[in-house]
């Protein structure tokens, strides 16, 4: 049932990395479009995230937070939509998908608010540089159709859409290793009825008051 799986998101923010996710996963699922300024900040929200952001998950009574936590956890949950590798098979799978979780995200953003640690502030700083995280990964990816193993997986879906998103935007740099990579991930079709309903979504708030 739909409401035994509901999707909290705002459709432009990272809940299109979730979107793309549960679209992969294939089970129905109940979507609330959450505002910034009011519904994510309102008590009952709260009460699921109190960092009062999206995308969050409830998958029967249970809250998921933090996009690769849910991906990792959506890919549990249906497993069998093949999303993740045997338990045996899970070094890559882990350690691109944090990793796109932690220096990635730290890295990239640091830089869009102007800030590059220097000196001694490398060594406290997860990332090190911009320039040292995109070369680590660009070799998680480089000559791969896929980062963690053979086959598609929710790492995929993480790592991919800090790619794909940071391409779009500028926010990481054109190589070609990584437009070699997310070139098939954008032809899939969950990938594809993502971006048409948050596409579709983002048109609509964005039209003017009748």
């Amino acid at each position: 049932m739909a409401d035994d799986l509901i999707f909290y998101t705002n459709p432009m923010s990272r809940g299109q990395m979730v979107r793309w996710m549960l679209e992969e996963v294939g089970a129905p699922y109940e979507t609330h479009i959450l505002d910034y300024d009011t519904a994510m900040k309102a008590p009952d929200y709260l009460a699921i995230n109190p960092m009062g952001k999206v995308p969050a998950i409830v998958h029967n009574g249970r809250v998921v937070t933090e996009c690769a936590a849910i991906c990792a956890y959506l890919a549990d949950a249906f497993a069998g939509a093949g999303l993740a590798p045997a338990p045996a098979d899970r070094a890559d799978y882990y350690r691109w998908l944090f990793f796109a979780a932690g220096p990635v995200e730290q890295a990239v953003v640091s830089k869009h608010l102007g800030l590059e640690p220097e000196g001694e502030q490398r060594r406290m700083a997860g990332f090190g540089t911009l320039d040292q995280t995109l070369d680590t990964l660009e070799t998680a990816v480089a000559g791969k159709n896929f980062v963690a193993g053979e086959r598609f997986s929710a790492a995929d879906v993480y790592v991919g859409s800090h790619i794909d998103w940071g391409l779009q935007f500028g926010s990481i740099p054109s190589r070609p290793a990584f437009e070699a990579y997310v070139a098939p991930l954008r032809e899939r079709a969950a990938y594809q009825r993502a971006k048409q309903i948050d596409n579709a979504l983002i048109a609509e708030m964005q039209a003017p008051a009748a």
